[in-house]
């Protein structure tokens, strides 16, 4: 069985510019990941499973300042473009790299842990699951498109009997290779892995950014 984890990397951030190159504990915002995957390595060589770290990036600058283990594939500059698509990315890298199973991490989740990640991955190794991702429990009053998503407001009950909303943290997704060959990242039969709101932060804006930096104090 190969295994292979790939983290797509666009130096240039229009919503917080620099992104990937801010501090974060003595470290760049995008070394936590791979901090984080060389962990899950370790864990999976214990078990006589081994684990490829690709960075899958357009700019061999961020080279150096990857750990050594972490393999860099360069992908086309076109891939930068504001317009281009996620699927496409992973698309591009997995016809390039084959493997049985992939993990797709994303740089902007530092907190995601190696426990939430190898338990998605077992899911899939060991039950008959064909994908997992990270998710969030959202456990209040929600609304969708003007209208209530999760209660009636004609009888509105206590939150501890709602029925709980689960958003995509998009820290981590396994999936094995059918599932991206038919162009899709969560499969027909998924494992959701709840993380907890630590975990589940996403630096996409300053504000996410300050969030981490004050959790990090």
């Amino acid at each position: 069985m190969k295994i292979v984890a790939f983290v797509p990397i666009k130096l240039q951030s229009q919503r917080l510019p620099n992104k990937m190159m801010l501090p974060l504990q003595n470290k760049l915002l995008f070394q936590h990941i791979f901090d984080t995957l060389l962990d899950v390595k370790k864990e999976l060589t214990l078990m006589n499973i081994d684990l490829d770290i690709y960075c899958y990036c357009s700019d061999q600058n961020i080279k150096d300042k990857l750990p050594n283990e972490v393999i860099f594939l360069q992908r086309s500059v076109s891939l930068d473009s504001n317009n281009t698509k996620g699927m496409d990315i992973y698309k591009s890298f997995t016809d390039k790299i084959d493997s049985n199973i992939y993990m797709l991490c994303h740089a902007t989740s530092p907190f995601i842990t190696k426990e939430s990640i190898l338990k998605g991955l077992y899911k899939i190794i060991r039950e008959n699951y064909d994908s997992a991702f990270s998710c969030s429990k959202i456990k209040t009053f929600c609304w969708y498109d003007n209208n209530p998503l999760n209660y009636s407001l004609i009888d509105v009950i206590k939150t501890q009997d709602i029925e709980p909303v689960y958003w995509e943290t998009s820290a981590f997704y396994v999936f094995k290779k059918e599932i991206i060959k038919n162009k899709k990242r969560i499969g027909n039969n998924p494992y959701m892995v709840e993380t907890n709101k630590i975990e589940s932060i996403d630096i996409d804006e300053l504000e996410d950014y300050e969030l981490a930096l004050n959790i990090c104090k």
